[in-house]
């Protein structure tokens, strides 16, 4: 890309820079610290030149925007074409506060929603479960029956807005009630659009929220994939996400290769069930963490983008352009957000979505400021939508396509986080693939190592957090902090008892029977849930026949 005579006078000139300018300053005073990494430990040079992309090759590496190998975005026109969509991740209590919060920000220019469900819907247990005591809307919206997935969506028309959930072992049993509302609603299924989790690898990996054992667990995913290829096609089927991973404590590169890793499999598990590639692909979706290191999370976004291409063109062969196509979420860093100077965050989700856009995200969530101390409060999460809002449209950001483009650092640090991808996907290919690479516990080590050596930067003091470990104070305890009434979990037990005696018991046990039939055979589950959930089965009920016919998952200890 570079003429050889030039460069050469660009290696001298930097060597006469090094051993004049440079070496007389440095004689006079030091630098500020030994060395300079960004979060994920990658060094950083001194000073960038063409010398550290002389080998780039534009038209194969980078090309143009909306064309193999999406290095620059998947869109033609990005941003200048439409905003990404604004979709802050909100639930708590019960279905009715989180509906009035739905409808505040989508007053407030919100442009898509993305529902929380508390723990107890997560693990598939109903809020009157032992295990749901004193978890019952904490950490996200109540939902046990298809009467309170009424009560979500009320008044919110499910053909104008597209609706991500943040739900994953249990994900067929919520889509199940989200179409039963749909249907309601008189929206036929190939109007609703929107995005379901899905994703439980990464729970077995990280996060915990996983009920069956791997195989069954695999057999569930491919089956809603498989039924809304079919029925509803507007609709993504998983959201692959990598959130969780980098929060866990992984380094950019990992959370994007582990990613990829776990997009492989389920990519794989849709090929033998005997689904065309190009038929399910192009709804696979992503879901990514972003950091406060601008540079480093930019080039982790173009390096997982390019990867992506070349993964589905080259292993899946691919042919259509859109299953080639890395689209994601981003929600920018939970784990980054400190409980001491909240009002620091507001910087730090300002710096995560300037970075998100840059990078070329589909959708985003920007954290609230109050987020390390309690759910987000109406001033904050309206603090947080004007984030995005101020960069989309007063940063700049969004004017020209993949600002950064042909940054010496910026396409150096591409290619070597996109190269570090290659190396663990080729590791996990030798282990014998992801479920293999999980089971055996090397995924969950490799997150273990990055995250212990990051917290020892931390507590050393070798990396800087501010209000942490440098720039501390003495601060007056929080204030008007978002509560959940600990009452709930009365109310929605009696919400349920009174649903259970309701409810036509014959039509709930044969809908249920017949899931439980369906489910010891090969034929798709979706149906019979939807069956099961139109006659008021709740998700406890559903979860609770998997149990029986899949058993629990136990995963191994690792030492």
């Amino acid at each position: 890309m570079f003429d050889k005579n030039e460069l050469e006078k660009i290696k001298q000139k930097k060597e006469e820079w090094e051993k004049g300018t440079l070496e007389k300053t440095l004689s006079k005073r030091g630098e500020q610290r030994k060395e300079f990494t960004s979060i994920s430990g990658i060094p950083y040079k001194r000073c960038y030149t063409p010398l550290e992309v002389a080998d780039l090759d534009y038209n194969n590496q980078l090309g143009y925007p909306g064309e193999y190998p999406y290095t620059r975005g998947v869109q033609p026109t990005m941003y200048r074409g439409r905003y990404w969509t604004m979709r802050q991740y909100a639930g708590f209590g019960s279905a009715k506060e989180t509906n009035a919060r739905y409808r505040y920000l989508l007053d407030q220019g919100q442009t898509g929603l993305s529902v929380a469900f508390h723990l107890p819907t997560q693990a598939g247990y109903d809020s009157d479960h032992p295990l749901s005591m004193g978890e019952v809307g904490k950490v996200g919206a109540a939902i046990d029956s298809i009467e309170d997935m009424r009560v979500l969506f009320d008044q919110i028309p499910l053909d104008k807005v597209t609706t991500s959930m943040t739900i994953n072992a249990p994900a067929t049993a919520l889509l199940a009630m989200y179409l039963a509302v749909a249907e309601e609603q008189g929206v036929s299924w190939d109007k609703v659009g929107g995005t379901i989790q899905n994703d439980v690898l990464k729970e077995i990996i990280c996060r915990g929220q996983y009920i069956y054992p791997p195989k069954p667990t695999m057999r569930l995913t491919v089956d809603l994939i498989e039924f809304c290829q079919k029925q509803v096609p507007r609709w993504n089927s998983i959201s692959i996400s990598g959130y969780h991973i980098r929060e866990s404590g992984s380094t950019a590169a990992q959370e994007m290769a582990f990613t990829i890793a776990d997009g492989i499999a389920y990519a794989q598990a849709c090929v033998e069930r005997g689904m065309d590639v190009d038929k399910f692909a192009g709804r696979l979706s992503f879901f990514f963490n972003c950091f406060t290191n601008v540079i480093e999370e930019v080039a982790k976004f173009r390096a997982g983008r390019r990867y992506w291409a070349k993964v589905m063109k080259e292993r899946f062969g691919a042919k259509d352009p859109r299953s080639m196509m890395l689209r994601y979420h981003v929600q920018t860093g939970g784990v980054t957000l400190t409980a001491q100077q909240p009002l620091n965050n507001i910087v730090r989700v300002g710096l995560q979505t300037f970075a998100a856009a840059l990078g070329g995200c589909q959708s985003l969530h920007t954290n609230s400021y109050d987020e390390a101390l309690c759910l987000p409060t109406q001033e904050a999460v309206t603090v947080a939508l004007r984030t995005q809002q101020i960069v989309a449209e007063e940063s700049g950001a969004t004017l020209t396509i993949d600002p950064l483009a042909g940054c010496y650092l910026i396409e150096e640090m591409t290619d070597k986080i996109e190269a570090e991808i290659d190396e663990y996907i080729k590791k996990i290919d030798e282990i014998g693939g992801t479920l293999t690479a999980i089971d055996q516990g090397y995924i969950q080590k490799e997150i273990q190592n990055s995250s212990y050596r990051f917290q020892k930067e931390i507590e050393s003091g070798d990396r800087v957090y501010v209000g942490i470990n440098k720039y501390t104070m003495e601060e007056e305890p929080p204030k008007n902090l978002l509560k959940v009434d600990m009452a709930l979990g009365e109310i929605e037990a009696e919400k349920l008892k009174k649903l259970r005696a309701e409810r036509d018991q014959g039509a709930w046990q044969k809908a249920l029977d017949h899931l439980r039939e369906v489910s010891k055979t090969d034929e798709n589950v979706m149906p019979a849930v939807i069956e099961a959930v139109k006659a008021k089965a709740t998700v406890g009920e559903v979860c609770d026949v998997w149990r029986d016919v899949f058993g629990e998952y136990r995963p191994k200890e690792f030492i």
